[in-house]
């Protein structure tokens, strides 16, 4: 790495959209207080555990490559991990291009076109191709994407390559063609970068859809359109962006072999600075993966390896901090030594915030002229030793590729299919098929959407917290943990003496709602205070209604709160809560599949208590506390009954899991668990909503009663 100690040039200061760069987060990982109350509790916890699951994945980042064979052994399989995290396997058919230029602008011995092309049916991309007006021979050529730059005129956008359009001149004065292509956000066509960031649409997660797989896509589309030009030498393409173009120069390198050399500027950081520092605040969706395997950054940097590489950044970015770039390129350079490429790689910091500084595009211009002009200064008729800088000489309305809109465009709802769901579950033949899908489902959800969950976790040891006896109930509470600093509390009543028989014990899974109703109600009546501090007769009266749930035929009941619920609910709320869910995607989990994870191991301490481990076990939950539930028993064994009240009958509303609905959807889920516990679902139902559990029973002979549906 070469510190650059030049000041910058005057900077192009990005118009962003209008949330887009917020003030970089407070860390999570505060210093925990003195005397912690519940919700500082809490905080404490999700930090460190945000900090803890980081270094888990850093740890294991490119750990398994130690030479040039185990590199060129796992390349392959690395990019198509990549390639299904961003949402794009199978890859989608490359149909028909239909490029169009709408018309041509020339100035200055610049000429500029203005064109689109279909990366699927109805997906258009907009852009501007930037050439020497006069051109002798084919040309090295650079993919420039574009970061974030509104430009809208009377409501009118007329796309982010405006913005950029001075690279474009550059490339042209230095004997370059140069395509700038619109993102789906910010583009002439507008469409939608921030689902999650913005817009609570968390069925993305279940989707495994992120913009970022758009933007790959466009990316590598924009390839093939390349490839078809006249001019433009298909050996010597090269990629280039900053900020949101910055990651979108990754994407396609990293997948895409076509090009030659890449200068990614200000476009990635380390996990933990996303994680732990909180620049995750301050990006949209289309800066991520679906990160469901757990990777670190450097692993999406290492697969531009072994071709040129210039990472290019300031010192004082806030959304991008030099100590995050640093470890990207120091982990993608011991792959470049391995394949003994180092001088292939290079980092420069010069000084400056976020911003577009001549100097980076100074570096980018000399590190294309050194890797893709065979002939610097003569190349073409219009290179020069000394790159010569573009300047904005177009206006934005210029620059527009339309006139009108198309109407058969579908890009502001491309989210919706791009990414396709699981097939439509079809009913097993017989036994032997319906095990074979059984399996291939439980393998794919362990390897695409829980694959975060501990694999050799300690045994969930019940810990005791408090107990005591009223009448013939026993009430007690035990602390458990559940995955690194997270410590749950089971609370525990039954009645005194020997179980009873064809008794059972129902372990309750709370949501916020139900832990606000368990908090009024019953929770006081385990509340260890001692008695001076609680009002005279405040036990007796909150355990009243214990004594009418607890029936011959109900020996025992449980209540768990899964983490974030209850005591170790953090005091994060509004958008500070959205990005708590986003850095869980950044894990590799998502919060439900991490509470998933909580009942398993509530499941697993409960039968840990003395006395319970052979109690039939039943579990009940209500709303998303349901789904948790049900994927609970999934893998948790000997679940003997599951109440699901107001279970949602899809995932599109919860709860969200990392792929979930590329692999199955919740009718076909309830017919997993119907295999092994009887399912009673209480709620609201559509008629034919749970038609296929109950079809799959039949078919299969497990009995009448092991589905019931009441309807309310």
């Amino acid at each position: 790495m070469r510190r650059l100690m030049v000041q910058s040039f005057a900077a192009l200061a990005l118009v962003a959209i209008g949330f887009f760069f917020p003030p970089l987060a407070t860390s999570v990982a505060a210093a925990e207080p003195a005397a912690e109350s519940p919700t500082a509790r809490g905080d404490r916890m999700l930090a460190e555990y945000f900090r803890l699951e980081t270094k888990r994945l850093e740890e294991r980042c490119l750990a398994d490559v130690r030479t040039a064979a185990d590199w060129n052994a796992r390349r392959g399989e690395y990019r198509a991990q990549l390639f299904d995290m961003l949402g794009l396997n199978p890859l989608p058919e490359k149909s028909p291009l239909e490029p169009v230029v709408t018309g041509t602008l020339e100035r200055d011995g610049i000429r500029v076109e203005k064109l689109h092309f279909q990366s699927l049916p109805g997906l258009y991309v907009t852009g501007n191709l930037y050439r020497p007006a006069k051109l002798e021979c084919k040309a090295p050529t650079i993919l420039y994407v574009c970061g974030h730059s509104r430009q809208v005129r009377d409501g009118r956008s007329f796309g982010n390559k405006a913005g950029y359009q001075h690279h474009g001149v550059g490339f042209a004065r230095n004997g370059y063609v140069c395509l700038i292509i619109d993102s789906l956000q910010l583009g002439e066509i507008e469409g939608l970068h921030h689902g999650l960031y913005d817009k609570q649409m968390w069925w993305w997660l279940n989707r495994g859809y992120t913009p970022a797989g758009i933007e790959a896509w466009n990316c590598i589309r924009a390839l093939d359109y390349l490839e078809t030009r006249p001019e433009v030498d298909r050996r010597r393409i090269g990629v280039t962006g900053r900020s949101g173009g910055g990651i979108y120069s990754w994407w396609v390198a990293a997948l895409d072999d076509r090009i030659a050399a890449a200068v990614p500027v200000a476009g990635i950081t380390s996990l933990r600075n996303h994680v732990v520092d909180g620049c995750i605040e301050g990006h949209c969706d289309c800066m991520y993966h679906m990160n469901a395997l757990g990777w670190d950054f450097p692993q999406v940097a290492a697969l531009v390896a072994p071709r040129p590489l210039l990472i290019l950044n300031t010192d004082a970015d806030p959304i991008f901090p030099e100590s995050g770039v640093v470890a990207v390129h120091d982990g993608a350079r011991r792959i470049y030594e391995l394949l003994g490429a180092r001088d292939r790689i290079d980092l420069r910091i010069g000084k400056g915030g976020h911003q577009d500084t001549e100097l980076l595009q100074t570096l980018a211009f000399r590190f294309f002229n050194e890797h893709l002009m065979e002939d610097p200064g003569i190349d073409c008729g219009m290179g020069t030793n000394e790159p010569r800088l573009g300047d904005k000489r177009f206006e934005v309305e210029e620059l527009a590729v339309f006139d009108q809109l198309p109407t058969d465009s579908f890009n502001s709802q491309v989210h919706e299919t791009f990414v396709p769901k699981a097939p439509q579950a079809v009913m097993p033949r017989d036994a032997a098929e319906w095990d074979r899908t059984r399996h291939a489902i439980l393998n794919a959800l362990r390897a695409k959407t829980f694959a975060a969950w501990p694999s050799d976790p300690p045994e969930a040891a019940p810990k005791p917290a408090f107990s005591a006896a009223h009448g013939d109930i026993a009430l007690a509470a035990y602390d458990f943990t559940s995955q690194g600093p997270f410590e749950l509390r089971l609370y525990v009543a039954r009645r005194t003496g020997p179980r009873p028989a064809n008794s059972h014990i129902v372990l309750n899974v709370l949501d916020e709602r139900d832990w606000r109703d368990f908090d009024r109600t019953l929770r006081p009546a385990f509340d260890d205070r001692p008695k001076d501090a609680r009002p005279t007769g405040e036990r007796t009266k909150e355990i009243a209604p214990l004594f009418e749930t607890l029936k011959p035929d109900v020996w025992g009941m449980a209540w768990v709160a899964p983490r974030g619920i209850g005591l170790t609910a953090w005091n994060e709320p509004g958008k500070k809560a959205t990005h708590i869910r986003r850095r869980f995607m950044l894990l590799g989990q998502t919060l439900d599949s991490a509470r998933v994870w909580d009942v398993r191991r509530a499941v697993q301490a409960l039968r840990a208590v003395p006395g319970m481990s052979g109690a039939p076990l039943h579990l009940h939950g209500e709303r998303d506390a349901a789904g948790l539930a049900l994927y609970a028993a999934l893998f948790e064994p000997k679940i003997e009954r599951l109440d699901l009240h107001d279970l949602p009958a899809t995932h599109r509303n919860g709860p969200y899991f990392l792929n979930v609905s590329r692999i199955l959807d919740m009718p076909r889920a309830v017919a997993l668990a119907a295999e092994n516990s009887a399912v009673r679902l209480v709620g609201n139902f559509a008629p034919d909503a749970w038609s296929y559990p109950e079809e799959v029973a039949k078919s299969l002979g497990w009995g009448a009663t092991r589905i019931r549906i009441d309807r309310e």
